[in-house]
């Protein structure tokens, strides 16, 4: 198939390349140092749009393309891992609502969101169940006016800044995925507690946190207005969010890779740039290559998507090989750097630490070769 990359596409990426560059990446060192809450970039991000570019206009998104948001994505990775997960983070809500509510529910909750009035987070990891999310031990249970939700969702990210989650629990235990179905939780609502937020490896601006649910919903936050389908919207917005996974894990090496390659042309041994030694120079071969295609299969499963085909093996094609690349990437371009790539006054080891969580949440790399492996033999 063709990758369709549109003149409007690239107009777009060169405008938000420049925004990112200017307004989010001064600001990355000191969120990662200090553990900032990437939240400080919402009202940038709202103004120009990017909290709703997922979102079609009638909901009060930009209506832009899939490409352009893989694009979007990769350059706020880019400019601030942290920012990138904090914003990708609030898609997986924003789409689960888009995905699996209904029109009533679109209308009431998407129009704040795509313009950055209500952030929100997409709670369906628990301490018991993260790959096998038919596992979740949430229930939810039919009550006088509504249901009832009690459980634990562990590495939710937004959740103590967000104003709602979507909560996926089980309203049939006996049912297994099938029984599973989701909430929009207003994260105010008594009975929600969220922890301190998780001392991480990486992304530390982008928090992540714990959220004991004991809490009551009306009936009319039943996402969808239907029970059972909660198991099904979550894969759809997973594929989603894969294809946003492998914009950043591209975003983040290709700061990596841009950073070694000035590096390998100014820095000097015995009065001769690096660049010239060949060893190296079969280095910056191989990150580039790995860059170079990462990025094509993060915008096949991009344009698949754009044209409403179904990509869930393309999606996962593009966060297994870009989360490994962007491993690889990150280490030679430490690598490159020597003994100044690994001090912190340079951010070599900070985009190894963002990248290495990428291999593991939304599906890890072995989930991800499930997938494909799966795909591939039904063909």
């Amino acid at each position: 198939m063709n990758i369709t990359v549109t003149e409007d596409d690239l107009m777009l990426s060169d405008a938000l390349q420049r925004f990112c560059q200017e307004v989010i990446a001064p600001a990355a060192a000191e969120i990662d140092e200090n553990s900032l809450s990437a939240t400080c970039h919402l009202p940038a991000l709202s103004e120009i749009g990017i909290m709703g570019m997922n979102l079609p206009e009638a909901y009060g998104g930009t209506g832009v393309s899939a490409v352009s948001l893989y694009l979007a994505v990769e350059h706020l990775a880019a400019a601030c891992g942290s920012t990138a997960s904090m914003v990708t983070a609030h898609f997986l809500a924003c789409d689960s609502i888009l995905l699996g509510g209904t029109e009533a529910q679109k209308q009431a909750w998407l129009p704040d969101a795509a313009v950055g009035r209500k952030l929100g987070g997409f709670a369906l990891t628990e301490p018991s169940a993260g790959s096998n999310p038919a596992a979740m031990r949430t229930v939810a249970e039919k009550t006088e006016h509504g249901y009832r939700i009690s459980g634990v969702k562990h590495f939710i990210s937004n959740a103590a800044e967000a104003d709602f989650l979507v909560v996926y629990a089980k309203t049939d235990k006996s049912a297994g995925h099938r029984g599973i179905s989701a909430f929009i939780v207003d994260r105010h609502s008594a009975g929600v507690e969220v922890s301190s937020p998780e001392r991480t490896m990486g992304l530390k601006g982008g928090h992540v946190f714990e959220v004991a649910l004991d809490c009551e919903v009306p009936t009319e936050n039943l996402l969808g207005g239907e029970e059972g389908k909660g198991f099904r919207t979550a894969m759809n917005v997973l594929d989603n969010g894969r294809v946003e996974i492998a914009a950043s894990c591209t975003g983040i090496a290709r700061a990596a890779y841009q950073a070694a390659l000035f590096w390998a042309k100014t820095r000097e041994v015995n009065d001769h740039p690096i660049a010239e030694f060949q060893g190296l120079q079969w280095m910056i071969a191989d990150m580039a290559t790995d860059l170079e295609a990462a990025r094509m299969f993060g915008l096949k499963a991009a344009t698949k998507r754009e044209l409403g085909e179904r990509f869930s093996q393309e999606s996962a094609m593009a966060k297994l090989y870009a989360s490994e690349a962007a491993g690889r990437i990150t280490d030679k371009a430490l690598q490159i750097h020597g003994g100044y790539g690994y001090t912190r006054e340079m951010p070599l080891e900070r985009y190894v630490r963002d990248v290495r969580i990428m291999r593991i949440y939304e599906g890890s790399s072995e989930v991800q070769r499930n997938i494909i492996a799966r795909t591939v033999l039904q063909d």
